[in-house]
């Protein structure tokens, strides 16, 4: 590769590149070595992703502590790179895993998030203040694991959105798996509050607009939670036979799919035969060890 050809694809990470240059960070994370003589590039990738990262100017989301098998992640600036130990992510960035592939994500501030194989998440806000955490992410397909319990006084709230569901959790254990046509919810520790999708995209619509300019820079303040009093969960006379119009709220032991027509069914689910289950099992057996 030429100098020219590296200058032209880092042209967008500094204003300026020069020959006779060093650039080295700390932990060994890369090292880019340019001479006049020689115009040798080593681990250009690399540079590339971090200084993706470190100019995207997100709000730090976490990190992926545990990649088991392939995992990858991007940017919204960066193509898809395998993650490594204690990888840092942010706002905007995409996390997959492919066939027999897990990971663990720690929040920033406490909490942990872990995906199955087969899985892929979207990072979209996180707003992070000393005793209050806010968390948001889009569940695009696959499994993922909750465990936030929030610290004496503080407020931690994670909304995790699939393509038909919506679990907004303050400190507490779930489980969601994504689907286009439909996806389930199953609570294991603690309250979770549900809704459709649709619903919750509507209303963090209309939060926005009567929020106006009321965060830095014009940006509209990142708030999480419905706008409407919980309610307890609804009894109907069957599956699938009534629309989910407003949120609900799924004590432990409870499980609800709801279906892309907004349709639901939610009911208590057989927790020996879900304990069988391969992700649940590494769950469980992580949130043993750490106890």
């Amino acid at each position: 590769m030429s100098l020219k050809s590296v200058i032209k694809i880092t042209r967008f990470h500094f204003r300026y590149f020069r020959t006779n240059l060093v650039w080295i960070l700390p932990a060994g994370c890369f090292k880019l070595l340019v001479t006049t003589g020689e115009r040798t590039v080593k681990n250009l990738s690399y540079f590339l992703v971090f200084t993706s990262l470190l100019f995207a100017g997100g709000q730090k989301f976490g990190k992926i502590s545990l990649p088991l098998g392939r995992v990858e992640f991007k940017s919204e600036s960066a193509d898809w790179t395998r993650a490594k130990p204690n990888q840092p992510v942010f706002e905007g960035t995409v996390i997959r895993t492919q066939a027999k592939s897990r990971c663990e994500i720690i929040l920033t501030g406490g909490g942990k998030i872990r995906l199955g194989e087969n899985s892929e998440l979207e990072l979209n806000d996180a707003d992070v203040k000393p005793m209050v955490k806010n968390f948001n992410a889009n569940l695009k397909k696959g499994n993922i694991w909750v465990s936030a319990k929030a610290a004496f006084g503080e407020k931690k709230n994670i909304a995790i959105r699939t393509p038909t569901a919506v679990a907004a959790i303050r400190g507490t254990k779930f489980r969601a798996k994504a689907g286009a046509d439909e996806s389930s919810v199953l609570v294991y520790d603690g309250k979770v509050d549900v809704n459709q999708a649709k619903n919750y995209i509507e209303e963090r619509k209309e939060k926005r607009k009567g929020l106006g300019q009321g965060g830095p820079g014009g940006k509209p303040k990142f708030t999480l939670g419905p706008v409407t009093e919980v309610k307890a969960p609804i009894q109907v006379s069957g599956p699938y036979e009534v629309t989910l119009e407003e949120w609900v709220t799924l004590a432990d032991g409870m499980q609800i799919n709801i279906r892309s027509d907004g349709k639901f069914h939610m009911f208590e689910f057989d927790q020996s035969k879900d304990a069988e289950n391969e992700f649940v099992k590494w769950n469980q057996e992580l949130e043993a060890a750490e106890k």
